[in-house]
């Protein structure tokens, strides 16, 4: 490799610094070249005596080496004769060095008086040259049965060398033998930049149950001498950037006890055994570092449900490798001071006995965050963030419902991007709306769009459709702002808050499907037909239709039936659960929520038309519109029930 560094009088000083790959590398390439190049452009033909014997009274040989432990000869032309016995060789590629050919002789052939007879009867210039020798093979065909050999092991112990330094220490560096070892990593007690649970926003609850296994470890006689156990393990359960491996990370700065990390996916490799290999090496190392923490991520990578079937969709190497892990959590053996945390977005395809008391005896639920935890969450990555005096994050929390915190730390770093990019000094409250804006609904398409004035007067009136549904119906969502300036792939958008519910009624339900149909039926009363532009909306809208049917029950009748799989078995069943008759109901079913949809959506449209016109034509001239724009046609969003009305939050203690 080289360095470069700049000397006092600004000159690079280049210094190359010795790889044992080098010279790993010169060996194959040179073995290679030897393989490829030492292969000669013809191979030598073999002939009779009685064809030697021809050729050499025609003067056509040159020389001819006997040798004698072999009783072979080689035959040598002479370069202006050759050409004569191009026929003799394949394809009349005759070869470019001697020899030519070659003859095979008995025990009793006798070279010095066959060759001089030979040459006695040919004129002085015509006669041939003639060596005999002894050769000694033993070398020769040593080096070539090794050397490629040794090519070969080369090329294999370099290409473990490079697996295993992807592996990670745990792998074994260097050494091919090593990979049936742990790849689990340890974290390390002194690192200074390691996460505790300050770091850690929101998630009340899992956060208490978290740091009550860290309580455990660190103080176990407390629980002990009641006659309680500490759990074996504990899984951590929630959709993608909610957190999960961030509080692992947390146990592993908190917690003053050795912490192995692994993937489930480092288990899983194309050589059988190695999966159980590795797993039962990273429990005898926590055993030896007892007590201590193990957490395994994304353990749906090797946890996934066995098969009923094992010779239909069956990966034997990946369930043996689930087969240990199993038997170390809870088997015959004990892992006294030994928990197992692990995490997944995937809980439904786990294997039931990996999901038993006694393996996971917790398991920690992270949900989303509510609105009290997006404002904590929006404390903790706003601290490298130097923001304006005109934002507020109580406002942000509010505009970011369904929010992980993934996305969260993506919208700031997004909004400090913004504001650079617009020469900002601080980061304003504008600039954390563009990168929500652009999060949802992509990059703003600003130039290259071309549209028609009857397309663009479309898209208009159907995000007005949007709105003035989504504005006179209860419960479907408060609108904040639309847009007819084109983002990622739609034409327009219709932006709204989302109520946080953890229960929808049917109520709920249509007004939400009406709200969805809202641009399609604008675009019906507007044109007299439909466009495509409602591909998404129609898509969503068919969705929870079906769900309504076939998972909630709220059809008369189809009846109080759920067909809903919780557990994510039944994909494997080629039979539906359900009769033809039934299936033919459920869709008769679903098409008439669909038109009772459209006719409370048209009859809503009509019932307001004036103030459907003003907003669209509000849309064509500003682009964009925001809520107070759209109460001073329709007056005050018309809100739900008393008693259905969603209060602040109270702050926990």
């Amino acid at each position: 490799m080289a360095d470069n560094k700049n000397d006092s009088g600004g000159r690079k000083e280049i210094k190359f610094s010795f790889n044992v790959s080098w010279l790993l590398y010169i060996l194959l390439i040179f073995g290679i070249g030897y393989m490829l190049f030492n292969q000669r452009s013809a191979e030598p033909q073999k002939i009779e005596w009685d064809e030697v014997q021809s050729m050499a009274r025609n003067g056509d040989i040159d020389e001819i080496a006997f040798i004698r432990n072999d009783f072979k000869g080689e035959v040598k032309m002479r370069a202006d004769r050759l050409a004569k016995y191009e026929d003799k060789f394949p394809g009349n590629l005759v070869p470019r060095h001697a020899p030519h050919f070659y003859f095979l002789v008995s025990t009793k052939f006798d070279p010095e008086q066959s060759f001089a007879s030979l040459n006695g009867e040919l004129p002085v210039g015509e006669q041939f040259k003639v060596v005999i020798r002894n050769e000694d093979h033993v070398w020769g065909e040593l080096i070539q049965w090794i050397f490629p050999l040794l090519i070969m092991i080369l090329f294999w112990v370099w290409m473990f060398r490079g697996m295993n330094r992807n592996m990670g220490q745990g792998g074994g560096m260097g050494n091919p033998f090593n990979v049936g070892k742990s790849t689990g990593k340890l974290a390390d007690k002194n690192d200074s930049n390691k996460v505790t649970f300050k770091d850690v926003a929101g998630l009340y609850g899992a956060k208490e149950e978290v740091m009550e296994i860290v309580d455990f470890l660190k103080n176990p006689g407390k629980y002990t001498a009641l006659g309680g156990k500490i759990p074996k393990g504990a899984l951590l359960v929630g959709p993608p950037g909610t957190g999960k491996t961030l509080l692992a990370k947390a146990v592993a700065g908190e917690a003053n006890v050795p912490f192995f990390s692994i993937s489930g996916s480092d288990f899983v490799e194309m050589f059988v055994g190695v999966g159980a290999s590795r797993v039962r090496d990273l429990f005898r190392q926590a055993k030896e570092k007892a007590p201590c923490i193990v957490f395994i991520d994304e353990i749906d990578a090797v946890g996934r449900a066995r098969a009923k079937n094992g010779g239909f969709s069956s990966n034997d190497e990946r369930e043996n490798t689930l087969n240990q892990l199993l038997t170390e959590m809870d088997g015959f053996g004990t892992n006294s001071g030994v928990i197992v945390l692990a995490a997944t977005n995937r809980s439904d395809i786990l294997d039931k006995a990996l999901m038993r008391a006694g393996r996971f005896d917790r398991q920690i639920h992270v949900e989303l965050p509510e609105l009290k935890e997006r404002e904590e969450i929006f404390h903790v990555h706003l601290r490298g963030v130097k923001v304006g005096p005109d934002f507020n994050v109580g406002f942000m929390a509010k505009h970011t419902p369904g929010f992980s915190g993934a996305d969260i730390a993506n919208v700031c770093n997004e909004a400090a991007l913004t504001a650079a990019r617009n020469n900002h000094e601080a980061v304003t409250q504008q600039d954390f709306l563009d990168a929500v804006d652009r999060i949802i609904g992509g990059l703003e398409r600003k130039s290259n769009t071309i549209r028609t004035k009857a397309e663009l007067r479309t898209t208009a009136y159907h995000e007005a459709g949007h709105a003035l549904v989504g504005w006179l119906l209860p419960y479907a969502d408060p609108v904040f702002k639309v847009s007819i300036i084109p983002r990622g792939q739609a034409l327009g958008v219709t932006w709204s808050l989302p109520e946080e519910r953890k229960n929808w009624s049917r109520s709920i339900m249509m007004d939400q499907m009406c709200m969805l149909l809202g641009g399609r039926v604008a675009e019906e009363v507007l044109n007299g037909e439909p466009s495509t532009g409602a591909l998404n909306d129609l898509e969503r809208m068919t969705g929870m239709a079906y769900a309504m049917v076939q998972y909630y029950g709220m059809s008369d009748k189809v009846g109080n039936l759920s067909f809903y799989d919780s557990s994510g078995a039944r994909g494997y069943n080629l039979v539906k659960p359900y009769s033809e008759k039934t299936a033919e109901l459920m869709d008769q079913e679903v098409k008439n929520i669909i038109q009772e949809v459209h006719d409370r959506t048209l009859h809503l449209i009509e019932e307001h038309r004036d103030g459907f016109e003003q907003m669209g034509e509000l849309l064509l001239e500003k682009e964009v519109i925001f809520a107070e724009d759209i109460e001073r046609i329709l007056g005050p969003k018309v809100k739900p029930a008393e008693d259905d009305r969603f209060e602040e939050p109270v702050a926990h203690e």
